[in-house]
């Protein structure tokens, strides 16, 4: 238990989870909207991407307290599977756009 609690408490020491986020699923909707999106459609999308980026995290603001009062191993339950999805989405649907051009990148959504 002892071990448990040192690693929760250098967690929040070091911003673990703030930098965990920063550096894998908080920037994905900036990586799609910049190297996937065309030309044409890029501010529209961009802006609803923007707005269901922030409504997604006001969301999690709002009900993560509600959650934590339900159950504290249920809220992060679900914020585990959540995280699972996600990484499985982009693994199968987001496609791999290092040296590839935007007319390549396209053509995998067609």
């Amino acid at each position: 238990m002892a071990l448990s609690l040192l690693v929760v408490s250098i967690s929040f020491y070091l911003k673990v989870m703030v930098i965990a986020f920063s550096l894998g699923l908080g920037a994905m909707p900036w990586i799609i909207m910049s190297e996937i999106l065309p030309i044409n459609i890029k501010g529209l999308a961009g802006s609803f991407a923007t707005l269901a980026n922030w409504f997604f995290s006001w969301l999690v603001t709002l009900t993560a307290n509600l959650l934590l009062d339900w159950s504290s191993g249920g809220t992060f339950t679900i914020y585990t599977a959540m995280c699972v999805f996600t990484a499985g989405f982009v693994a199968i649907w987001v496609p791999e756009t290092k040296g590839k051009t935007l007319e390549e990148i396209q053509q995998f959504f067609r």
